[in-house]
This record gives C-alpha cells, structure tokens and sequence, in this order.
C-alpha cells in the first residue's frame, strides 16, 4: 500500500503551474437534467478545454514540473487519446520532443487532434489493440531512450493536476453539493477531486463511475488490490483501462463513497439525449457521470448534484454506432432470423398482417441468392416503444413465423450485427 496521497498544498502549486494554459471551465446548471431528476444537477464543463478535456491539467503539470536534465531526454506516454492531447500541447508550448504511443482502436479524429497540438514536438506510433499493450511498448522505449513516462493516471504530479478540477468546483460553487459523480478508468481524475473534496466538502457524497464492460475499479475493490480484467469492453475508450493504478486504487480506497457501473447501451443513450435537448457534445467518457444519475434518481431527488463531463473527443463516425447501442439497449431495435412459409406471398403476408402500424423495417437480406421468397431471412425491426415488441411477437406466434430473436444470442449477434 502506497503513504501518497494529495495535499491541498500541492495541489495548489499544482492550479498555479498549469494557469497559462488550463482553462476556467464553467460550473452550470443544466435545466432538463434537473427538471428531469427533480434536483439541482450541475456540470463541470471539462469538455471545454482546449483539448476538449481535463486531460491536460495533469499532463502540463507532469511536464511543467520536469528539470531541465529529465527534458533533455523528451518524455514518453501512452493514451487512447484525451491524454495524448494533453501531452501534445505541453510538448507544443514548452518546446520539448513527445513520443505518444496510441492504440490501433483509438478514433481517427484523436490522432489527428494530436497531431494538430504536438505538431513539430509529437511523434505519434500506433500499436497494439488496447491501451494496456500500448502503455508496454512505450515504457520499453522510454527506458531504452532514457527519457520520462508520463503515465495518464497512475503518478503523483498527473493526480494533483487533475485534482484541480475539485478546486474550481468549490471556489465556483453556490451551494453545497450532496453528491459528486465522476468517471473512473485508471483513477487519476477520481483520486485527485476525491481527495480535494474528502478535505474541503466532506460531507459530499464521492460516486465514481464506470462502464459496466470495463469496471476495473470494481474488480480491484472487489479483489483487494489492482487486478487486470480478463475482457473488457473498449468502447467508452477514456475509462476503459485493463487495469488500475497501485497509487490511484490506495487513494480511491480513501475517497469513493459509492462506485457504480453503466452500462455502455445506457452510455449511449446519454450521449444522444445531452446532445438533443442540451446540444452538449460529449464523448462516451464524458457522458458516463451523467449516465448514473438513474441508477440513483432516487437518492438524489431534491439534492445539490455535480456531473463532471470529463471530454468531448468523440468521432462523428461513431455516431451510427452509438444509436445502435442506445437503441438495443432502450429496447427499441429487434434482429431476427426469419424462415417464412414455403409458399408465395409469405412476406407480403408478414408486412401487411404482422409488422405493426408504426413498426419499421431498417435491414433486411435473404441468405439464399436462389428461391428467396421461400428461404430464411436477416431482418432488423425498430418499434415506436419498447413495449411494441411483444405485441409483434405475439403476431408473429399467431402467424406461425418460425423466427430467432438474436438481440440476446451474443455469438450469432456479433457474427451478423
């Protein structure tokens, strides 16, 4: 077990390092999720920094806080992103080489917004599938050069910039928050606003959260130390991480008061819903504090509520698949293998008697290139509301379609969808 955890002294060097290039975020109150939850819901807007996330708060103050001998050498770091814009830019502005390793996964757009921060400072190098590879491939290289690993969590001066987050909160705040909710990958951001408000708001209840195919705080809680999951789900790629830091979990030990899991369908929804009705742009990430609010709209009904939206790197490619995700997970999208009757007209008879006025038919492929109205079908049906689907299903028993429903069927799901 690690003696560190940050002090407020340090943290406050930490707010004056980084004062040249972080931004004063807003604090806001978001009107639908509060009118929504029936409380006073505020969001820290991190995904309003220059990098469009907190990232850069510890990566400037690791860097800024490097001697001259140690810079000599440029530093290393790996990251599935927002961490890598982070390193980027502070390698722009203090005029120091950056080797940024990325995985093969990470969205487009992140490279390219590395690339456009580190410009002339930044060597990027993509490898392996996830970030943990990564991170391996750039500590044998650092230590090979001789130069500095900037971890994205798991360090001292990354946890106090972050931790800075928590300063601004409470200097800007006009209430006492009952709650706090923030997203947990490796811990970093967790274990520095944690700390910062376990010693100035300890009355505040500290929720952490994550998605529910990368709970790797979960399991180290669980286990009693750092564990590396098994699988993990990438897709909210700023907090899915294989495994926690030593230092991070120690402190996050200290400081989460509840630690909650999403799941990334919900992720999903979040996202759309805080774009639509609050044109905020967030990435997965950055929806996920926002996501567990319903998992304790109860609790926190009536109460002072603060959401960090920790980043907005999000690839408009994405979008396809994040309503995808949303509506399978809301239960509005239904894939089947359909085989209709071996006589003719058997699929004028389905849409006309057994898809229902307001369902919609958004795939359909006959596996067979011979005899197709008498062979078995792929077919996606999206429904109006969630409980259209079993007045479908009961049409198709009464019209004695011989089906498969895949949504629940994850092998053949993956194999077709």
């Amino acid at each position: 077990m690690s003696d560190y955890r940050p002090q407020l002294h340090d943290i406050q060097k930490a707010k004056q390092r980084i004062s040249s290039i972080v931004v004063n975020t807003p604090l806001v109150r978001n009107i639908q999720l509060s009118e929504h939850y029936g409380a006073n819901v505020w969001l820290k807007r991190e995904d309003l920094q220059i990098v469009r996330s907190y990232k850069i708060r510890g990566a400037y103050n690791k860097i800024a806080s490097l001697p001259e001998e140690k810079l000599e050498h440029g530093v290393f770091c790996a990251s599935a992103g927002n961490h890598a814009q982070g390193v980027a830019i502070s390698c722009s502005k203090l005029g120091i080489k950056g080797t940024i390793y990325m995985p093969k996964t990470t969205p487009g757009q992140k490279i390219h917004q590395v690339e456009m921060f580190g410009k002339d400072n930044v060597e990027i190098i993509l490898t392996g599938d996830t970030y943990d590879a990564c991170a391996a491939e750039a500590l044998a290289k650092c230590d090979e050069c001789g130069g500095t690993f900037v971890h994205a969590f798991n360090d001292p001066q990354i946890i106090e910039g972050q931790a800075t987050v928590g300063l601004d909160i409470l200097n800007e705040a006009q209430c006492t928050f009952n709650y706090i909710f923030l997203p947990i990958g490796g811990g970093g951001l967790m274990s520095g606003v944690g700390s910062v408000f376990k010693s100035l708001s300890p009355e505040t209840c500290v929720v952490g959260v994550e998605a529910s195919g990368a709970a790797s705080m979960k399991a180290a809680f669980d286990e009693g130390h750092p564990v590396e999951l098994p699988e993990f789900d990438t897709f909210a790629d700023g907090i899915a991480v294989r495994k926690v830091g030593d230092l991070t979990y120690d402190i996050c030990r200290d400081v989460v008061d509840r630690l909650v899991q999403v799941p990334e369908g919900h992720i999903c929804t979040t996202i759309l819903s805080l774009y639509n009705e609050s044109a905020i742009v967030v990435e997965p990430a950055g929806a996920a504090s926002v996501a567990a609010l319903e998992s304790m709209k109860d609790e926190i009904r009536g109460k002072n509520v603060v959401c960090v939206i920790s980043g907005s790197n999000n690839d408009i490619t994405r979008m396809e698949e994040i309503k995808e995700r949303s509506m399978l997970h809301v239960g509005l999208r239904h894939y089947f293998i359909l085989r209709f009757p071996q006589r003719a007209g058997a699929l004028r008879e389905f849409l006309e008697q057994v898809l229902g006025p307001t369902d919609d038919i958004t795939e359909f492929q006959y596996s067979k290139k011979n005899s197709r109205d008498r062979g078995p079908a792929f077919i996606c049906i999206d429904t109006c509301r969630a409980e259209d689907f079993d007045a479908l299903l009961k049409r198709m028993n009464e019209h004695n379609i011989i089906y498969e429903y895949i949504n629940d069927k994850p092998d053949i799901f993956e194999f077709l969808v």
